[in-house]
């Protein structure tokens, strides 16, 4: 049995449509319809919901015949390392003025002793 055969089969028996699924996971229903026909593997964050909505531990659902590990980790990986850079790209782009300011501010506390003691240094040479 596949993991799309073994979510629907749990969710069925627990009366849920796919409908309750979604709200209680915060996927959408073509998410679960998706994972539900096999189109797709769940990412590890949506696995991670499935099971706390279900109240089910991952092994439940995981079959070690289904996939081969590594390449589903990976792909995984990849993924998620690409949405990462691309909302980090978004965040810097939409920000840069708050990071930059946090970071000067950072700069300012932590040297703030040299700082200080290079301001007076010049103040007294006058």
């Amino acid at each position: 049995m596949e993991f799309g055969e073994r979510l629907k089969e749990i969710r069925t028996g627990l009366n849920y449509s796919q409908s309750d699924l979604s709200e209680k996971t915060g996927l959408t229903v073509r998410t679960i319809q998706r994972i539900e026909n096999n189109e797709v593997k769940p990412s590890p964050h949506s696995l991670k919901v499935i099971c706390e909505a279900l109240d089910i531990a991952p092994s439940e659902l995981l079959n070690k015949s289904d996939t081969k590990p590594y390449e589903f980790n990976l792909t995984i990986k990849i993924t998620d390392m690409n949405q990462f850079l691309t909302d980090l790209k978004t965040l810097v782009k939409t920000h840069w003025k708050t990071i930059l300011l946090i970071v000067l501010v950072i700069y300012l506390i932590t040297n703030y002793t040299d700082i200080k003691a290079g301001i007076l240094d010049g103040w007294n040479a006058f």
